[in-house]
């Protein structure tokens, strides 16, 4: 079973989208390895909110075009970067992470948010683990749909 079948069985039964998010964030915690912050930014007030997350504490406020996250969020475009070091404008949560996964959330043609992968390990994220987490991504979208 891939991991996004996994995932749809997983949150077929979610009532409440906090839970689905929190439980999905632990999800992707325990199925993905060398990860060291696994969570959600929404997209509220123009800007992105801390939701909620497996990892150390967290930015809670994140501004469009910064960041990884931010810059995700701006372009709608996923954002694979192999060393957070040499990315401009990186914000560094936890001083641990060496590089980040962030996805954008898209709901009928709006932004919801971005899932944020971070790990330890340089280079950590490759095409396939894009590929395989922004099918994640869509099994999420419609789920999320079902709540707003």
């Amino acid at each position: 079973m891939t991991l996004d079948e996994k995932l749809q069985f997983f949150i077929a039964e979610e009532k409440y989208l906090i839970s689905l998010l929190a439980n999905t964030s632990a999800f992707f915690n325990d199925n993905l390895k060398d990860v060291n912050w696994v969570g959600y930014y929404l997209f509220q007030d123009n800007q992105l909110i801390l939701g909620p997350f497996q990892g150390k504490a967290a930015c809670e406020i994140i501004p469009l075009n910064k960041g990884v996250c931010g810059h995700c969020a701006a372009t709608r475009q996923t954002a694979l970067v192999k060393d957070v070091h040499l990315f401009d404008g990186h914000i560094a949560c936890d001083s641990a992470s060496e590089s980040e996964l962030v996805i954008p959330i898209i709901i009928d043609g709006q932004l919801f948010g971005v899932l944020d992968i971070d790990s330890p390990v340089k280079s950590r994220f490759t095409e396939e683990d894009k590929i395989i987490l922004e099918k994640c991504v869509t099994v999420l979208q419609d789920r999320i749909k079902q709540f707003l």
